[in-house]
Order: C-alpha cells, then sequence, then structure tokens
C-alpha cells in the first residue's frame, strides 16, 4: 500500500509540473473512447488537498483488505474500478471529468464492511463493526451535496466493494465427519 500510495504522489507531483495535463486520463462520461480510463481515473487526482483527503483511508483499508491476500485483493480493487468506472461513465454530468482515488476507498469500505458477514468470519465481522465505527462518516459522500465531488464515484465504488464480497467470499470448508471410513477403502 505504501508503494502505491507513494506511486499515486508522484503522479500528482507529475501532474502539477505538467500544468495538469495527466488530468485528461480522468472519466469523460459516455464516451467510448474514454472506457479505458475507467482504469487510470483513480490514479490521479485534483491537486494535493485531494490527494491528501485519500491517502490514509487507501493507506488504512487497503492494507487492512490486503490481510487476506495479495491475489483476492487485486481482484476486489479490480472489480471496485470496473464497477465504479462504469458507473461513472453512465450516470455523471456531461462535460465532466472525473478523477481520484476516493471510488477505490469506498470500494474498500464496501468490501471490509460486509465481507465478515458474507464470509460467517467472526473476526472479520469484528473488522468491519471497527471499520464502520472509524470510516462510517464517509457514507455521507455517497449522497449528491457537492457538485464538485463525484458522488457517482463513491457509490458505484461502494456498490464495486460490497460486489466483491460476494464475488470473491471464502468458500466453505467441506464438513469433516469423524469416525466414518471412505466408502472407497
Amino acid at each position: 500500500m505504501a508503494g502505491w500510495v507513494a506511486l499515486l504522489w508522484l503522479l500528482e507531483v507529475i501532474d502539477v509540473a505538467s500544468d495538469h495535463a495527466l488530468d485528461a486520463g480522468g472519466i469523460t462520461p459516455r464516451r467510448f473512447d474514454e472506457l479505458p480510463d475507467i482504469f487510470s481515473a483513480p490514479f490521479l487526482h485534483s491537486g494535493f488537498d485531494h490527494l491528501m483527503g485519500n491517502t490514509l483511508p487507501l493507506l488504512i483499508l487497503g492494507f487492512v483488505a490486503a490481510l487476506s491476500g495479495i491475489r483476492r485483493f487485486a481482484k476486489v480493487v479490480l472489480t471496485v474500478t470496473v464497477i465504479g468506472g462504469l458507473g461513472v461513465w453512465l450516470t455523471s454530468p456531461a462535460n465532466s471529468v472525473t478523477i481520484g482515488a476516493s471510488g477505490i476507498v469506498f470500494g474498500l469500505f464496501g468490501y471490509l464492511l460486509v465481507r465478515g458477514f458474507v464470509n460467517r468470519s467472526p473476526l472479520d465481522v469484528v473488522v468491519g463493526v471497527i471499520v464502520a465505527a472509524v470510516y462510517g462518516s464517509i457514507l455521507w459522500g455517497v449522497l449528491p451535496t457537492d457538485s464538485g465531488i463525484s458522488w457517482q464515484g463513491h457509490l458505484f465504488g461502494l456498490a464495486g466493494g460490497v460486489g466483491a464480497a460476494f464475488a470473491f467470499r471464502t468458500p466453505p470448508h467441506a464438513a469433516v465427519t469423524k469416525g466414518t471410513a471412505s466408502p472407497h477403502l
């Protein structure tokens, strides 16, 4: 996570030095040539304040989500990126450009929030409760309260995280019956 966040900061330095040329990699809605930008938009920010707002939650939520394995974490982030990006592409206002990692933050929040219930894991339920207690107030970000903030990215990122919790749930362990012999012996 530290490497990912360092990359985000490096990209913002390059963006500022290039007079915000990288911001063109954001999502412009309903233009088919912009669909690939759903993969670049989470790496771009509209300034250091924007990036600072995403840094700590991305580090913390990303670290906690990655504890269940890097492969699963990568699948979760990819799912959040695609669902969140497509949601932004479909629903954002015309002539807008959406950038930022907050859709990933909301996705990781949603994933961690419901993962324990989906997996029926008491430890993960406790993690979800802690995540809700610490970051639950971000849920206000899915409401269209500020025209300069992509509530669409937040909402669809959250939906992507919840969807990822179901898509990548831990399969139940096969029941082991003690004291019975295999019929094939």
